[in-house]
C-alpha cells in the first residue's frame, strides 16, 4: 500500500499509535533513529500499538541516508510540514508512496525539505496552530491517499 517514515521520533506513544494505523491500512512503518525514547520494544509503544504491534510491516534505520540506500529519494517521496503552501489535497499519491513525517517538537531539518520542495505538503489550519498531532496528521494524509486510490485497492479491505 503505502510507506510511512518516521523520522526521528520523540514519543512512543505516537509511534504505537501511528503503527496500528499502518497496520490497519497495510501501510509499512518506516522508523528512522536516533529515536526520543529508549528501544521501540518499550510497552508505551506496544500499549498503543495493542496486539497489532506484532504482526506490523515495521523498519528500522540508524539514519536517513541508511533509509535513502534502500529507498533512494525520487518524485513519490513527501514530506509533511508547515513550511509549505502545497496542500495534501492537490498532491497526486500512488501505491507504495512514502510519506515523511518529522518529529513532534521539530518536524523534517530543512536540510530534507529542500531535496524535494514540489513533494512537501501541508495540511491546513486556522487559529494559528502551529502544528497537530502527528498521530493525527499521518492520519490524515494516509486516509487522503487511500481516497485517492480506493479503487484500485478496495479488495484488500472488509
Amino acid at each position: 500500500m503505502f510507506n510511512i517514515v518516521l523520522h526521528e521520533p520523540r514519543i512512543p506513544g505516537n509511534v504505537g499509535t501511528i503503527g496500528r494505523l499502518c497496520f490497519a491500512l497495510n501501510c509499512k512503518l518506516h522508523l528512522i533513529k536516533p529515536y526520543g525514547f529508549g528501544e521501540i520494544t518499550e510497552k508505551e509503544v506496544r500499549r498503543a500499538g495493542l496486539d497489532y504491534w506484532f504482526d506490523l510491516e515495521v523498519y528500522e534505520y540508524e539514519n536517513i541516508e541508511k533509509f535513502w540506500e534502500k529507498h533512494p529519494l525520487n518524485s513519490r517521496h513527501f514530506f509533511a510540514t508547515t513550511k509549505t503552501t502545497n496542500t495534501y489535497f492537490e498532491a497526486d499519491y500512488q501505491e507504495e508512496d512514502f510519506f515523511y513525517f518529522g518529529r513532534e517538537d521539530a518536524g523534517l531539518p530543512e536540510e530534507i525539505l529542500n531535496l524535494n520542495k514540489e513533494g512537501c505538503i501541508t495540511i491546513p489550519m486556522t487559529n494559528n496552530a502551529r502544528s497537530l498531532n502527528i498521530a493525527n496528521s499521518v492520519s490524515i494524509v494516509a486516509y487522503e491517499a487511500l481516497r485517492q486510490n480506493f479503487t484500485k485497492l478496495k479488495k484488500n479491505f472488509s
